[in-house]
């Protein structure tokens, strides 16, 4: 099932302890349980303790980013750039959000929360995202593709590419933007030629990058498998020559909504216990594993080899490119 796109943080949720105080409230008051009611998001910036609880970290990292801003003084906030823009533009990420801010100016150095980085974006080139000034969602996925681990990088750009923020091309052009011996190119380029719209969940994205660092033979995406009845299912990765479906298995992968009853949850399961019986009668092995695996990727080699998946002596994912 295709992850859906986060809804952004609305800042109007953020209050200045400054203004808490003229309220004759602090950020220290508790709630009626006695719980906290605020949570820090920045130094002089909070929000309630119960909305900042039902956030996922990157709408908390973008909470952090308006925070940030509403401290700035001095006019319009520099541009936004690299994670920080990353969080606006809500897109994807494996690893941690980092605890400072991204800026892009025309001199770098950092200090505090804010983390400056040299380059000047021309202002024809700056757009705005809840408010904020912020480099165009392309040129984020470059910035983080040259300065991200891997995995983020690619859930992103698959991201991007999977709900058609962008095309491959627009990735291309702004790649040839970026001089030849810059930092970070060549692992941009990587990400670009790596990158596919069929991922369809950051786990998928995840497990990708592990296969490519173990040699893994590369899978083609949401493979259509039918059988004498029609469509028998859609497998997230598939290996033809070896005759093995791969299968990620998110939290949401079974689709068993919200609040259902443990009969409409047991029908789902029903239904999925079907599709996989009807791809393994087309003498189709399944391989199957969730996050846990995926984050210690020799877990996931050892669940693909023994359906017949091995790694190979060296890397062909671009042989034939």
């Amino acid at each position: 099932m295709p992850a859906s796109r986060p809804e952004p943080f609305p800042p109007g949720l953020l209050r200045p302890t400054a203004d808490l105080r003229r309220l004759g409230e602090t950020p220290e008051d508790r709630d009626p349980a006695g719980g906290p009611k605020w949570t820090k998001v920045r130094r002089g910036v909070v929000v309630r303790a119960h909305v900042w609880s039902t956030l996922t970290p990157g709408q908390r990292h973008s909470a952090l980013v308006q925070a940030t801003a509403l401290q700035m003084t001095g006019g319009d906030p520099p541009p936004f750039s690299h994670s920080a823009a990353a969080a606006l533009w809500r897109l994807p990420r494996v690893t941690a959000w980092p605890a400072r801010v991204d800026v892009t100016v025309s001199g770098a150095h950092s200090s505090g929360a804010v983390r400056r980085h040299s380059a000047q974006v021309p202002v024809s080139e700056v757009e705005r995202v809840a408010g904020l000034p912020v480099t165009p969602l392309v040129r984020t996925l470059i910035d983080v593709a040259r300065t991200e681990e891997l995995t983020d990088s690619v859930a992103a750009v698959d991201h991007a590419l999977h709900h058609g923020l962008c095309t491959r091309e627009d990735l291309e052009a702004e790649l040839d933007l970026v001089p030849g011996g810059a930092r970070g190119r060549a692992r941009a380029a990587l990400v670009v030629a790596f990158a596919e719209a069929g991922a369809m969940s950051v786990g998928e994205s995840l497990s990708r990058v592990q296969m490519f660092r173990l040699n893994i033979p590369r899978p083609r995406l949401q493979v259509v498998i039918e059988d004498a009845d029609g469509l028998a299912g859609i497998g997230d990765f598939g290996w033809e020559r070896e005759r093995v479906v791969g299968e990620f298995d998110g939290r949401t992968k079974y689709a068993v909504p919200a609040g259902a009853t443990s009969e409409e949850a047991a029908e789902v399961l029903w239904r999925e216990k079907r599709r996989e019986d009807r791809i393994r009668a087309t003498q189709r092995r399944m391989a199957r594993w969730v996050w846990a695996d995926a984050a210690r990727p020799t877990q996931m080699a050892a669940k693909l080899a023994a359906q017949g998946v091995e790694r190979q002596p060296r890397n062909t994912w671009f042989d034939a490119a």
